[in-house]
C-alpha cells in the first residue's frame, strides 16, 4: 500500500487510518483482536485511539481501547510495524483533563503503560485548552519528544485561529503540530473547508479526518427512521443527516458506487482520500467485511467526473 507523508513529521502513513474508539465498547476484546488482524493484513497499520476511549460506556474508566491495542501488539509482536496515534486532553475524571504541562506528563505515562510501548508515534492534543498557555503545552510536548516518548505531535478540534497561534509559537523553537484532526466528510464540510484547510495547506500539516463516514450515515444503511435501530448511535446521530441534502448525497454515492462496483462507504472514503488537503481519513469497523470495505477504498481511483458529482451533491 502506498503511503503518504504526515506533515513534516517524518512519519509515512497509509492513506486511511483505522479507528479504534469502539474497542472494548461495542466490540469486545476477542472481536477487536480479529479486526486488528484484518486491518494489519490489509496494510491499515495506522491506528487512531485516545486515552478517553471509552470512558462514556457504563463501568468504563477510559483507556480501554489503548489497553486492547497494547495487548494485541504484545500478542502479535508487531509494535515496530504499527503507527500508533493517541490523544490527551479530554475529561478522564478526578480532575484529569486539559493540556497543562504536569497533566500531560502524567497522561503520557498512563497511555504508554496501557499501550505497552516505549513511544507514541503521534501524540495529539484532543481538544484546545484555552485555560493553558499554548507555550506551556508545546514545551511539555517538546520534553516528551526529547525523551523519545513521542515522535510527533498533532492537534484535534482546534479553531483556525488557535492552530495558527500554535504554529507561530513553534517558529520560536517550540515543537510544531504536524497534523490536524478535524471533523470532515461528504456531509460535514464547512467546519474544515475554508480557514482551517487554508492554515493546514499553508503550513504543510497532515490532515486526519474523524467521522469520515458521518457516524455511519455514508455507508448507506440509514435511509429512513426505520433504520435507526441498526446501531446504538442510530437514533442519536442519524436525524441530523436524514434530510433532503443527506438523501441527495446517498443517491450520488449509490451511482458512483455502482459505476465502480463498490460500496457507498468505500466511495465516501475515496472522495476524502482524493482531496488534496487530506492525508488519511479515520474509519472504524465492527466486522471483518467492513474492514475489507475500508481496504477496498484505498485501491479506488475516482475520476474528475465522480468527484464533481459528489461535490455537487454535497454542496
Amino acid at each position: 500500500m502506498k503511503t503518504r507523508p504526515l506533515g513534516r513529521s517524518g512519519l509515512d502513513v497509509p492513506p486511511l487510518c483505522f479507528g479504534c474508539n469502539i474497542f472494548g465498547w461495542t466490540v469486545d476484546e476477542t472481536a477487536s483482536f480479529r479486526l486488528l488482524d484484518e486491518a494489519a493484513e490489509a496494510g491499515l497499520v495506522f491506528l487512531d485511539t485516545a486515552d478517553v476511549y471509552s470512558r462514556w460506556a457504563p463501568g468504563h474508566q477510559g483507556g480501554e481501547s489503548e489497553a486492547i491495542i497494547g495487548r494485541w501488539m504484545r500478542a502479535r509482536g508487531n509494535r515496530d510495524r504499527m503507527i500508533i496515534a493517541t490523544k490527551v486532553g479530554m475529561d478522564m475524571g478526578e480532575g484529569r483533563e486539559g493540556l497543562k504541562a504536569g497533566y500531560v506528563a502524567r497522561a503520557v505515562e498512563a497511555s504508554l503503560t496501557r499501550l505497552g510501548t516505549d513511544r507514541i508515534d503521534l501524540y495529539q492534543a484532543h481538544k484546545d485548552d484555552p485555560g493553558t498557555p499554548q507555550e506551556e503545552t508545546l514545551a511539555a510536548f517538546g520534553r516528551l519528544i526529547e525523551a523519545g516518548k513521542v515522535r510527533a505531535i498533532g492537534a484535534s478540534n482546534f479553531s483556525a485561529e488557535r492552530l495558527g497561534e500554535a504554529l507561530d509559537l513553534s517558529r520560536g523553537g517550540l515543537p510544531r503540530y504536524e497534523s490536524l484532526q478535524p471533523e470532515y466528510n461528504l456531509y460535514d464540510r464547512s467546519g474544515f473547508e475554508g480557514a482551517l484547510e487554508d492554515v493546514c495547506a499553508r503550513n504543510g500539516l497532515g490532515v486526519i479526518t474523524f467521522f469520515a463516514l458521518a457516524a455511519g450515515f455514508l455507508t448507506g444503511k440509514y435511509r429512513s427512521e426505520a433504520d435507526f435501530g441498526k446501531s446504538p448511535r442510530g437514533a442519536r446521530s442519524m436525524p441530523k443527516y436524514l434530510n433532503d441534502r443527506g438523501l441527495r448525497i446517498l443517491s450520488a454515492l449509490d451511482e458512483v458506487a455502482a459505476a465502480h462496483r463498490s460500496e457507498p462507504a468505500s466511495i465516501a472514503l475515496a472522495w476524502l482520500m482524493a482531496k488534496p488537503g487530506v492525508t488519511a481519513p479515520i474509519a472504524s469497523a465492527t466486522t471483518p467485511y467492513q474492514v475489507s470495505t475500508l481496504g477496498a477504498a484505498t485501491a479506488l481511483t475516482l475520476s474528475a467526473a465522480d468527484m464533481a458529482q459528489l461535490d455537487e451533491a454535497s454542496a
